[in-house]
């Protein structure tokens, strides 16, 4: 049997399993959780940066030492992706989803006590290994679980869980700590892993398996993940994520600097301009969500990012040429950020479906790549300086001009690689 005939092969198979009924509240109840899952490591990351200060203080560590807290959750997050993903193809998706969401529970109490800094700094890189549990696996879950259009439609609905995650967050963090102290907000982390570990328990069945597990034990999935990371439709994609996701991040890291040092606006006035941007990239992947199933996948990538290219050329343009302009600012990133709500969850699904066979591989380098290129930018950008939003545009502009070469280059949209019904 060759490759091809069984990749079909194991293609039909899932598709199979994949239709069995599902019960419309089941349904529901798998969404949420899994929505939940995806919400995890943005709300790690982003609820507890308003006491990041005070965080300082307590511990009696300088700045640099509370940023390293962030650096090591997000390099968790990036080595638990790539480390589950393939695991998740060979022992099942339950197990994995369930011992780390207890690890999270766990490491959100560790935090919550910790009395030193460097304590702190491996705990937070473990619990971001335990977040990548929720993230990675999520997508693989729902490859597994449905199939055609839906793929798509449910993969959309969580890149908006991850717009709205990290707007809500930090008012959640604020709070929170308006009444308590940082670790305060460390307990309701470890409180919200309890729930996801109930949550998995009641209504995330085993979604692979045994017949469908990769056979060639932990290597041979290692392997698969391997010849993925060179097919070349299945990288330009990764790539396209990867870079977009770049641009993203060094928007969301620098885009404070720009509006309340440059444009001096309060912090509620950026909060408010942060919000509708937010909102431009949920109505885009509503959107995307009921045009996928009318509209070719790969022309919904090529469109967003043509877009999101456009605005970013438009911010560099514009701030080179007349100056720093908090209308020309705010216009520009608005058609940047709502592009994102497109490209990010066509991107995701046509990756996973070109990686069906082993969805949890494909989830663990999209999701990779993902956090990885985000974090780079985002370093980028504070090294370049406050006092100008050029660094700032640039990065973005870059990012994105290196992701539609790679739209070009590798995706080569006008081939449909990965549309729902290719093989």
């Amino acid at each position: 049997m060759t490759h091809s005939d069984k990749t079909g092969r194991l293609s039909v198979e899932r598709t199979a399993a994949a239709r069995a009924p599902v019960d419309s509240d089941d349904r529901r109840g798998l969404l949420l959780v899994l929505a939940l899952l995806t919400a995890v490591g943005p709300l790690a990351i982003d609820m507890y940066v308003p006491g990041l200060p005070a965080m300082s203080a307590s511990l009696h560590a300088g700045g640099s030492g509370v940023q390293l807290t962030l650096t090591a959750f997000l390099a968790g997050v990036v080595v638990g992706q790539l480390a589950i993903g393939p695991l998740s193809d060979v022992v099942g998706r339950r197990r994995p989803l369930i011992a780390g969401t207890v690890a999270f529970a766990a490491t959100g109490l560790a935090c919550a006590f910790s009395t030193g800094i460097d304590v702190l700094v491996v705990t937070r890189f473990v619990q971001g290994v335990a977040a990548a549990v929720g993230l990675v696996l999520a997508r693989a879950v729902i490859t597994d679980r449905f199939h055609g259009h839906d793929v798509p439609r449910y993969i959309a609905l969580l890149g908006q869980i991850l717009c709205v995650a990290p707007v809500i967050a930090p008012v959640i963090g604020g709070g929170i700590m308006s009444v308590w102290s940082w670790r305060a907000v460390f307990l309701t982390l470890c409180v919200f892993g309890l729930l996801l570990t109930v949550g998995v328990i009641a209504k995330v069945p085993e979604t692979l398996p045994p017949q469908l597990r990769h056979r060639g034990g932990l290597i041979g999935s290692l392997r698969s993940m391997g010849r993925l990371a060179v097919h070349r439709p299945f990288l330009g994609n990764a790539l396209v994520l990867g870079l977009s996701s770049a641009a993203l991040f060094a928007y969301i890291s620098g885009s404070s600097f720009v509006f309340e040092r440059i444009h001096s606006l309060s912090a509620g006035m950026y909060a408010v301009i942060f919000a509708v941007n937010s909102v431009g990239q949920l109505l885009a992947g509503t959107v995307f969500s009921r045009l996928a199933r009318r509209v070719r996948m790969n022309t919904l990538l090529t469109v967003s990012v043509v877009a999101a290219t456009a605005g970013a050329l438009a911010q560099v343009v514009f701030t080179a040429l007349t100056g720093e302009s908090l209308a020309a600012s705010w216009i520009t990133q608005f058609v940047t950020v709502s592009a994102f709500g497109i490209c990010v969850p066509a991107t995701i699904a046509l990756g996973q479906s070109l990686g069906r066979t082993t969805p949890g591989a494909a989830s663990a380098l999209l999701g990779g790549l993902q956090f990885l290129f985000g974090a780079l930018a985002s370093c980028l950008v504070g090294l370049f300086g406050e006092n100008s939003s050029l660094p700032m545009g640039l990065i973005m502009l870059i990012a994105l001009a290196l992701a539609a070469l790679c739209l070009v280059g590798l995706v080569r949209p006008w081939d449909g690689h990965g549309e729902v019904g290719a093989h």
